[in-house]
């Protein structure tokens, strides 16, 4: 029997921003978290294309991650900046699981959700980015991010700060 997660580590890179996901995974467990690490670059999820989507329907990894995503309460993003914004692995994955519902938001409503990044850049537009693209999701981000990078990397305080921020949060019931 499978004990239930209190945390869904999601990283959208397999580099710097999969090992920033593992660290936020080995400090949990150190709080007692029931954690499990979502590596999107890991799946087979195609581009999301409404052509696709008219054509062929929700795949059905879209399927199946939602519903694993849905029973796991707090979730952590770990993401790199792209181009200055959001990387394409993660902006595919959010459209695909917002369009299988009649209400886009969903998946996302009420949910309390930690933002992070290893980036090579600054790291600040993929935050801002995620930060505005979650909320209009209606998710709840935590107020406090994390932000490093080779000569700034993170901190295990700064990661348990935002662990103990995030699992005092509830999800909201709309």
């Amino acid at each position: 029997m499978t004990s239930q997660k209190d945390l869904l580590i999601i990283t959208a890179s397999n580099g710097e921003n999969l090992k920033l996901a593992k660290r936020f995974i080995q400090i949990g467990s150190n709080l007692g978290k029931e954690m499990e690490l979502l590596d999107l670059t890991s799946l087979d999820l195609p581009l999301y294309n409404p052509r696709i989507h008219k054509k062929e329907g929700i795949p059905p990894l879209v399927k199946s991650l939602s519903i694993k995503m849905r029973s796991i309460p707090h979730w952590v993003i770990c993401a790199p900046e792209y181009n200055g914004s959001i990387p394409p692995v993660f902006t595919s994955a959010l459209a695909w699981l917002s369009v299988q519902e009649n209400d886009f938001r969903t998946l996302f409503n009420g949910r309390p959700i930690a933002i992070a990044t290893f980036s090579g850049g600054g790291g600040m537009e993929l935050l801002l980015s995620m930060r505005i693209q979650l909320t209009h999701l209606g998710a709840q981000v935590v107020g406090r991010q994390l932000i490093s990078n080779h000569n700034k990397p993170a901190k295990d305080e700064s990661i348990e700060d935002l662990l103990k921020r995030l699992v005092q949060m509830k999800v909201l019931s709309l």
